[in-house]
């Protein structure tokens, strides 16, 4: 309650004075903003428009002709690491968000749990008499409370959210999208053949939430977190979109920076004098090969030609999204709330070198570790941007969309960390189409808020004492250019890689990020750059100031130990996977799936992924059965049993790699029967694949065999969870259409058996432990 009771009890109601006064909610400050939060992924500072670049953004550029442009604001240079910062106003580590919640282990820092010390933005606005909504990406539930049966005290609602519409996971497929409601996860409402991107689907749900809050509550100001899946990959888009890039982007990423630094400079972005660092700037054995960026020169024109066309679908789906924001931003005008709403427009990280040298058309061989193939690619090229492909566009343009710094995302140089940002808020701001050149981070964003909300962050929480913000509010750079930094030291740490900024000076650590695995971090080489005259990072002057360079890293060591930084990690996949959150595999080694049942996000299925494993169903068939029994990824990686034309099949697809790997037999016309896979493992591949043979069974014969290859890592990202009785999301094969739900039979249960396998392992790890002794 806002206050105690303060009316009268006594025996007879007619004698009694009520109060409601003590349990009125609690209203905000007269006149208090709106605010909308627009959190794009994967943007580096040179691709949009209003930044130099030539991706079209109407929208944003129409917000920065009104509103301010940020020019050195930095993120963490990850997604889920950098939404946690926008989430509580706390460092990454603080928020045990050191990476991605996918790829957390059991350490402080690293957990992948927010404790209860950082109450988010959402709990104390909406304490203060804000109504606040969450639209798109999550990325900071935890891994082991992804399930429908799991706790949602971690989920959007869970953290201060009165409602919640998106994905969980760190990307989703944008034509068929993994998608909640609140607490709850959900079929999309439509299919890509009826006009369905996730994008727009997001917009929609944005104005009606915002629609819904005004007209019940007209005079209550609201929060909306909108978190489209642009950039991130796939990148898909309508055509129209694509289309718009024809050519634009074919003279090549070199060029493209060449091009783009003097438009930067002219916009007031960088100093005059700014200078380009080289396309590969780190030493050899320092970062993974697949980091590394091929000259445009040495491409053959079939290449060339894709990798222009993969910039192209990129501009598209992030111009497209632009958009789509841009009916929220109609909305809020057509309304009357335009001019009362605090408005920031971002990306989280720098520019995306998931792609890999030479592009690809499913993303999800990097989360593997497994090579992509130019020629299978350049087969894809007509597909690129639709349901068909999962594409990424290679390093390059990484390093191009980050001009004119070092590398991307994931790493501490600038190119990971320097983004975009705009800041628009009429009745708050006098200035219009300025440009402010103070540094600041992503830290600094839930202090700005609350700053312009003119709410004092709480010190307890639910009884919980809080841990202070580390961040500096950025409001006084609203009406003042010229006013200097308030900021003075900020640390960088991702998967390895290590800098700190102080006072105009940054030091960094010569070391790529996972999944190098390269250790020996007291080894490491620190660089050292003077930022206030050196903007992107071009000049070493480790040399030249040994004092300087030995103040910063001692510096960094102690914002380290003071902020939950330690231990580092930079493991390779296949260490990291061992150190991942997997649900405790049951001591028979048995996992029981049912029909109706929402899926089973992957870090909580029966893991087929690397073991021996067995997928056995207790299935009734009639001359009419069909559909899927079990299913688990999509077109891009996972496999399905399924019946279809009176034949039992299971397939396995490898990644998305043609050919997919199949095991067919008649299916049972008639009555209960057990029918399923067995898979053996006997080796490995050279990519860490495991190698065996599948064998199909119907009851205690075996009706087929094959040798397969299967995954190292995730069938997705986020998503295309294990499905009993349908194939959720995109399908594994292309043998069915989408979803292909079982008709004609029951399906009692399905039955997974990983016994085996998990016991070999075990010992096989225990007795390297004691051998190591």
């Amino acid at each position: 309650m806002p206050r105690d009771f303060q009316g009268k009890i006594e025996l007879d109601i007619r004698d009694s004075t009520p109060d409601w006064g003590a349990y009125e909610l609690t209203k905000a400050p007269k006149d208090a903003p709106n605010v909308l939060v627009v959190l794009y992924d994967d943007t580096g500072l040179a691709a949009w428009e209003p930044y130099g670049g030539r991706i079209k953004m109407p929208t944003l550029q129409r917000l920065a002709d009104n509103g301010l442009t940020y020019s050195q604001w930095h993120t963490t240079s990850l997604c889920s690491p950098t939404r946690s910062t926008f989430l509580t106003g706390r460092t990454h580590h603080q928020n045990g968000f050191a990476t991605i919640s996918e790829s957390a282990v059991g350490f402080p820092g690293y957990s992948g749990h927010i404790p209860k010390s950082n109450a988010s933005i959402a709990r104390i606005l909406r304490d203060a008499g804000w109504s606040t909504y969450w639209v798109g990406k999550n990325h900071n539930v935890p891994v082991n409370a992804l399930s429908s049966g799991s706790d949602r005290s971690e989920w959007p609602l869970g953290q201060g959210f009165d409602r919640f519409y998106g994905f969980i996971g760190g990307e989703t497929n944008q034509w068929y999208p993994d998608l909640a409601v609140d607490n709850h996860y959900i079929d999309q409402p439509y299919m890509p053949e009826d006009g369905y991107h996730l994008s727009k689907d997001l917009a929609d749900q944005a104005i009606r939430m915002l629609r819904d809050t005004k007209q019940s509550n007209p005079d209550k100001p609201w929060y909306l977190w909108f978190c489209p899946g642009a950039n991130h990959a796939p990148h898909h888009a309508p055509q129209e979109y694509i289309d718009k890039y024809k050519g634009v982007f074919d003279d090549g990423y070199e060029a493209y920076r060449e091009w783009v630094l003097p438009r930067m400079i002219e916009r007031g972005i960088l100093p005059e004098g700014t200078e380009l660092t080289e396309i590969n700037p780190m030493t050899e054995g320092t970062f993974s090969p697949g980091d590394a960026v091929r000259p445009w020169a040495e491409l053959s024109d079939e290449e060339k030609r894709l990798f222009s066309r993969m910039a192209e679908v990129f501009a598209g789906y992030s111009e497209y999204t632009d958009a789509q924001v841009g009916r929220v931003i109609d909305h809020l005008e057509k309304s009357g709330q335009l001019e009362n709403t605090l408005i920031i427009y971002a990306a989280d990280n720098g520019a995306s070198g998931e792609g890999s040298p030479s592009g690809s058309v499913n993303e999800n061989l990097f989360f593997n570790g497994y090579p992509d193939d130019v020629a299978h690619n350049l087969e894809m090229i007509d597909e690129l941007g639709g349901p068909e492909a999962y594409n990424h566009y290679p390093t390059g343009w990484a390093v191009a969309f980050s001009t004119p710094f070092r590398m991307f995302k994931r790493y501490s140089y600038a190119g990971g960390s320097a983004d975009p940002l705009i800041i628009h808020w009429p009745a708050g701001i006098a200035a219009k189409g300025e440009v402010r050149d103070q540094y600041h981070h992503c830290t600094d964003i839930v202090p700005t808020i609350l700053e312009a909300c003119r709410v004092t962050a709480p010190s307890v929480v639910d009884g919980v004492e809080q841990t202070p913000m580390p961040g500096v509010s950025m409001n006084y750079t609203f009406d003042s250019g010229d006013a200097p930094t308030k900021k003075e030291t900020q640390y960088y740490e991702l998967a390895g890689t290590r800098g700190i900024w102080h006072k105009g000076w940054k030091a960094v650590a010569e070391h790529g990020p996972i999944p190098i695995g390269l250790g020996n971090f007291d080894k490491d080489r620190w660089q050292l750059f003077h930022v206030d005259e050196d903007r992107s990072e071009a000049h070493d002057l480790a040399a030249e100031h040994p004092e300087k360079l030995e103040e910063l890293t001692a510096l960094w060591l102690e914002e380290a130990h003071k902020y939950g930084v330690l231990p580092l990690n930079d493991l390779s996949v296949p260490e990291l996977v061992k150190l991942e959150y997997h649900l405790p595999v049951p001591v028979d080694g048995r996992y029981i799936y049912y029909p109706g049942t929402t899926e089973v996000q992957e870090q909580l299925a029966a893991r087929t992924q690397q073991v021996s494993f067995k997928i056995l169903a207790d299935v009734d068939f009639t001359s009419d059965t069909e559909g899927v029994i079990v299913a688990q990824g999509s077109r891009f990686g996972g496999y399905s049993l399924y019946v279809k034309d009176g034949e039992l099949s299971f397939v396995y697809n490898f990644l998305g790699i043609p050919p997919e790997q199949r095991v067919t037999t008649g299916a049972p016309s008639e009555g209960r029967h057990v029918v399923g896979v067995g898979f053996e493992k006997k080796g490995h591949g050279g990519h860490g694949e495991a190698l065996g043979t599948l064998t199909l069974y119907v009851d205690d014969q075996a009706a087929d065999s094959a040798d397969i290859r299967t995954q190292l890592g995730r069938y997705a990202l986020t998503g295309e969870g294990l499905s009993v009785g349908y194939d959720s999301g995109d399908t594994v094969t292309t043998a069915y259409p989408n979803r292909f739900a079982f008709t004609g039979g029951e399906i009692h249960e399905v039955v997974y058996d990983v016994a085996d396998d998990y016991y070999i392992d075990i010992e096989r790890e225990f007795a390297a432990k004691l051998a190591s002794d």
